[in-house]
């Protein structure tokens, strides 16, 4: 009984996913994760290991803190980075808010594309990015960003970053962007773009 005791004593309580995100994300990436601002990613429904990697990997500067206006809430209309908002998150926090996040439903983003370019787009797709990103980019079953519905200016600003080498990426994606040109770039993100209704 004093074993049980001493376990149950130093058991810390889990974090609670949605109040956590609700005090910490939910001014800049929206209600259950649906981002209205096309700077900031729509992120409810990513897989809750994507969540824990890109706080891991904000943390360790292997993703770019790009500032941002905070779209809402009490802090509307001043400026904050996402190494700022990790810098006090703790591990459990973003376990909790991650496995939170994995259980909502990824609102895609409405926004304009081009009709013209989505069948090349959907070529390019098909030929670079289907392996790792499923089902016409919607699953975040391979621990991927999902890039379907995702805004076109978010996902420009990364895929410049991983140009640029300020956000990490591995072999196999990096032989893939290597060998996509500005016109299929701009294709694929049509297509990308295209994915509104689910």
């Amino acid at each position: 009984a004093m074993a049980l005791g001493l376990c149950a004593a130093s058991a810390a309580p889990a974090a609670d996913g949605p109040k956590v995100f609700e005090q910490k994300c939910m001014s800049c990436h929206g209600q259950d994760g649906a981002s209205k601002d096309s700077s900031i990613p729509i992120i409810g429904g990513y897989s809750a290991k994507y969540v824990v990697d890109s706080v891991k990997n904000f943390r360790r500067k292997l993703r770019p803190c790009a500032e941002v206006t905070i779209p809402s809430g009490p802090k509307k209309g001043t400026k904050s980075d996402m190494c700022k908002v990790v810098a006090d998150l703790s591990d459990d926090e973003a376990e909790s808010i991650g496995k939170w996040l994995a259980g909502r439903k990824f609102v895609p983003a409405k926004q304009p594309f081009d009709a013209a370019k989505l069948a090349r787009g959907e070529s390019v797709y098909g030929k670079l990015c289907r392996r790792c990103h499923e089902d016409n980019g919607r699953s975040p079953d391979e621990d991927n960003g999902i890039v379907a519905g995702q805004w076109t200016p978010y996902l420009k600003s990364q895929i410049a970053a991983f140009r640029a080498g300020k956000r990490s990426i591995d072999d196999k994606m990096k032989a893939r962007l290597d060998k996509l040109g500005p016109e299929d770039e701009d294709a694929l993100l049509n297509f990308y773009a295209s994915q509104q209704q689910w």
